[in-house]
């Protein structure tokens, strides 16, 4: 039998791992002003095989990224302080144009918000409360596609 990714815990209901495929984990850096949402986030990136960190406010998130050099952030757009989408804005610019998945997950889904994070950069728009087999599909993917565009 094949499978498109190993089922890891499916017999539990848990969640669908893909393929160590590569030397070096994706680096995601995960901001919200909720702790316990950054924080747990993180952890599960951890788990399913990302190289994650967990910021709670922008300037953290800015100072991280210098050393940490994230590959994707997944944001949340409203903090205070600088917002999510000035953040992606921050980021966008920080990456001259290299490959940077920028996704917002925030409990805002209305055609504003949706216009607000497009117009920052955002790759993609998650409403809370997110799936976390859907947010780790979307990581995974990405990951896919920015490591077969580094081969070519």
């Amino acid at each position: 039998m094949t499978f498109s990714h190993p089922p890891a815990l499916a017999d539990a209901g848990g969640l669908v791992l893909a393929p160590p495929v590569h030397p070096a984990p994706l680096r995601v850096l995960c901001v919200d002003d909720n702790r316990d949402a950054a924080d747990s986030l993180g952890a599960l990136l951890r788990l399913v095989g990302f190289d994650a960190r967990a910021c709670h406010d922008a300037a953290t998130a800015m100072t991280v990224a210098g050393d940490f050099a994230p590959e994707a952030c997944v944001l949340d757009v409203t903090m205070p302080g600088m917002d999510g989408c000035e953040l992606a804005a921050w980021f966008r610019a920080q990456a001259g144009g290299a490959a940077l998945f920028l996704l917002a997950v925030t409990a805002l889904g209305d055609a504003e918000a949706l216009a607000r994070t497009e117009i920052a950069g955002f790759d993609l728009h998650m409403v809370k409360p997110v799936a976390p087999q859907r947010l780790i599909d979307a990581l995974f993917e990405f990951e896919r596609r920015h490591r077969a565009g580094a081969r070519l």
